[in-house]
């Protein structure tokens, strides 16, 4: 008769909750509890880890046993490395390894991030900052080039009132008609921050379905706006116009990418929405979170500016303003989210992920 698996430390439950591999081992590295997610990544019982030295799980046990040695003698409050785990039937796993002590003596934590999921954390925050300096860059430029302007389209104007010469007027008419343009773009590089975050409840697929209605209202032909929605997605407390904007930005920019593919009639643009679980994006965890895929058949994203289409003014086209992507990510962010982009020659995915309560 099999016996019941054991129960779970009801101190370390909640570990059993985070995607990240998570081991509590002694000094030596006896294993007293592994969570949930190192069980899967392993591929044998929690039952099994727990009667194990976590030291063996490692193509270099010596280096995780050092670190147990360094934690004991209280020589750092944390330490990182890099290591190989050892799977049953599967290659080994590259992870980044970080050991801490409990707050008991002779316990420690030691947890396991894929070094594939490191980066792409890492690529999270240094998105987040960036985005950070772009808009006080924007709104300290904005406003430097706002007054002056002001003062030259006022100048134009009593400069023509002065002249007779309809040559000259001409000129003046060109200053005029090229302050309008800078003051509209300053316009749109301040209005994320000037507009008030009207908060309320959003249905993310009313939001999708506003942007597919305006998207084949402007491209009736030859473009195919399929819809792979998940129903069950709860609706979430936000501001409707901004991600109806947002989302609309990066439909259009794909759109404009799709030209050739839409005069040939067989574009496509794909919205499609999901749950994720335990995601961790700007330095925090959720426990759910909101992904919404807009996916064209384009030709990617120029490999020049891959690594900057979120920074204003920058436009893979010739005569965009290059300030659609760095909108929608502000109108994002503003909403504790963030969006990602993948893009290959055939297909381009913008992500959204935005945290669900």
């Amino acid at each position: 008769m099999n016996k019941p698996a054991p129960t779970p430390n009801p101190r370390f439950q909640s570990l059993d909750l985070l995607a990240t591999l998570v081991a509590v081992v002694t000094g030596n590295g006896s294993v007293i509890f592994a969570n949930s997610a190192l069980e899967d990544a392993l591929g044998i019982s929690r039952r099994a880890i727990e009667a194990s030295n976590f030291t063996q799980c490692f193509t270099e046990p010596h280096v995780l046993q050092n670190a147990l040695g360094g934690a004991s003698s209280n020589e750092f409050a944390a330490l990182r490395y890099d290591a190989w785990l050892v799977r049953q039937g599967h290659d080994s796993l590259p992870v980044h390894v970080v050991v801490a002590q409990t707050d008991r003596p002779d316990e420690f934590i030691v947890e396991l991030l894929p070094l594939e999921a490191q980066a792409r954390q890492d690529r999270e925050e240094r998105l987040l900052e960036q985005a950070q300096a772009n808009k006080e860059l924007i709104r300290n430029l904005a406003h430097e080039i706002k007054n002056p302007l002001g003062g030259i389209r006022g100048a134009a104007q009593l400069l023509e009132m002065e002249i007779d010469s309809k040559d000259l007027k001409e000129y003046t008419r060109v200053i005029i008609h090229e302050a309008d343009r800078l003051q509209t773009l300053v316009d749109r590089l301040l209005a994320p921050h000037r507009r008030p975050h009207v908060v309320g409840d959003v249905n993310v697929h009313e939001v999708c379905e506003r942007v597919r209605s305006l998207i084949l209202a402007e491209f009736p032909r030859g473009l195919k706006v399929v819809r792979e929605y998940d129903t069950s997605i709860p609706e979430f407390r936000g501001d409707r116009e901004q991600l109806i904007q947002a989302v609309l930005n990066i439909a259009h920019n794909a759109c404009q990418a799709l030209t050739d593919r839409i005069a040939d009639g067989d574009a496509q643009l794909v919205f499609r929405t999901r749950i994720a679980r335990q995601v961790t994006f700007g330095k925090q965890r959720y426990r759910l979170a909101l992904e919404l895929h807009v996916i064209d058949n384009g030709p990617g994203v120029p490999d020049s500016i891959r690594d900057r289409i979120f920074f204003p003014l920058v436009s893979g086209r010739e005569g965009g303003s290059g300030l659609g992507l760095t909108l929608a990510q502000t109108f994002v962010q503003q909403h504790h989210g963030l969006i990602e982009c993948d893009s290959v020659p055939g297909r381009t995915d913008f992500k959204l992920l935005i945290p669900l309560p």
